[in-house]
C-alpha cells in the first residue's frame, strides 16, 4: 500500500544506509529486517534490499537454508505509510521488467510500484530453491504478513501476532493476497473484516504457524530447525518445495493473487478520487491508534 504523493512534496531520509542485514552462519542465511525504530516499515530501500539479500543467499552454494527475521520488538509493522524514509517515489534498479513507477501519472504509478515491489518480488522470494523460514516475533501486519507467508515455514513467538487492518481504508486486503490459503475461508473473511490481532497460538491452530517458543528462546530453536532443514538434501528439498507450491497453484492460488490485486487498486484509484489519498485519509499514526483502541475493548 502506498498514498499518492506528488514527486516534489517528498523527499525521503533515510535513518540507515543497511536496512538488511545479512549474516550465514553453518550454511543458513540470516536475513534480518533492521529499522528497529519504525518497527521495521517496509519501504523500497528496505524491499531492494530484502530482494539482494534473497539472490546473494541464493547464488552462495554454501548457503543450504534462509531465515527471515525482524530486529528489535517487532518481525515488521507492514508497509512504510508514515516514516522520513518513506520512498514511493524513488526510483530503484528495475527487477521484473515492469515499467518505472515514477514516470506514471495517477493510479498507474501505483500499481507499476507495487506489480514490481510487492506482488513480485514476494512472488519472487517463495519460489527460492531453498528452504525458508521467517522468525516473527512481536507485530507481523499487513505488508509483514506478506514477507511471513512467503516463506516455507513460520517459526514464532509465544508473544508475536498477525494482523491485516487494512479494509479501514477501504482496501481487500494486501497485495500478495494469501489469505484464504493460510487460513479457512471463513476464518480468512474474519481476519479481514473485522481487522483484529490474531495471536501466534490461534494462527498455529489454522496452521498458519509451524512451530511457537518463548521469546528469549526463538532465535535458538529457528536455528535448530534451520539446521534440519539444512541439513536435508538439496535437490529433495528444492523439489518437495516445488511439489507443494504447485498444489497450491492447482488450487488457483496465482489465479486468485493476480484477481484480487487489481481489486486492490480499484479500490486505490477511489480513494484517490473520493478522499485524494490512495489510502482513505489515514497514516500509520491513525492505523496504530485504531489498533491500540481495539487492543483496549
Amino acid at each position: 500500500m502506498s498514498d499518492l504523493v506528488e514527486p516534489k512534496a517528498f523527499e525521503p531520509v533515510y535513518e540507515t544506509e543497511t536496512p538488511v542485514l545479512y549474516e550465514v552462519i553453518d550454511q543458513v542465511a540470516w536475513i534480518t529486517m533492521h529499522r528497529p525504530d519504525f518497527n521495521n516499515a517496509q519501504n523500497g530501500q528496505m524491499t531492494y534490499a530484502l530482494d539482494d539479500a534473497f539472490q546473494r543467499a541464493t547464488n552462495d552454494d554454501a548457503v543450504r537454508c534462509i531465515v527471515l527475521g525482524g530486529s528489535g520488538k517487532h518481525f515488521s509493522a507492514g508497509h512504510d505509510i508514515g516514516t522520513p524514509g518513506r520512498d514511493v517515489l524513488k526510483q530503484f534498479d528495475n527487477r521484473l521488467m515492469v515499467p518505472p513507477h515514477v514516470t506514471r501519472p495517477a493510479a498507474e504509478l501505483l500499481y507499476t510500484r507495487e506489480q514490481e515491489q510487492y506482488l513480485g518480488m514476494c512472488r519472487r522470494w517463495r519460489d527460492v530453491a531453498k528452504p525458508t523460514v521467517a522468525m516473527v516475533q512481536g507485530a507481523c501486519i499487513a505488508g509483514g504478513l506478506m514477507l511471513a507467508w512467503c516463506c516455507d515455514l513460520i517459526i514464532a513467538s509465544e508473544d508475536a501476532f498477525f494482523q491485516d487492518p487494512v479494509v479501514r481504508m477501504g482496501i481487500p486486503g494486501v497485495e500478495y493476497f494469501a489469505h484464504a490459503f493460510e487460513l479457512p475461508p471463513r476464518i480468512a473473511k474474519e481476519f479481514l473484516l473485522l481487522g483484529e490481532r490474531m495471536p501466534a497460538a490461534r494462527a498455529a491452530q489454522f496452521g498458519m504457524v509451524n512451530k511457537i517458543f518463548p521469546r528469549d528462546q526463538l532465535r535458538v530453536e529457528t536455528a535448530a530447525i534451520a539446521a534440519k532443514l539444512a541439513a536435508q538434501p538439496r535437490l529433495g528439498a528444492w523439489l518437495t518445495k516445488q511439489a507443494v507450491n504447485h498444489v497450491e497453484e492447482l488450487r488457483g492460488k496465482r489465479a486468485a493473487m493476480d484477481a484480487v490485486f487489481h481489486m486492490h487498486h480499484f479500490a486505490h484509484a477511489q480513494n484517490d478520487l473520493t478522499s485524494d489519498n490512495s489510502l482513505g485519509g489515514l497514516d500509520a499514526k491513525a492505523m496504530a491508534a485504531e489498533n491500540k483502541r481495539q487492543a483496549s475493548q
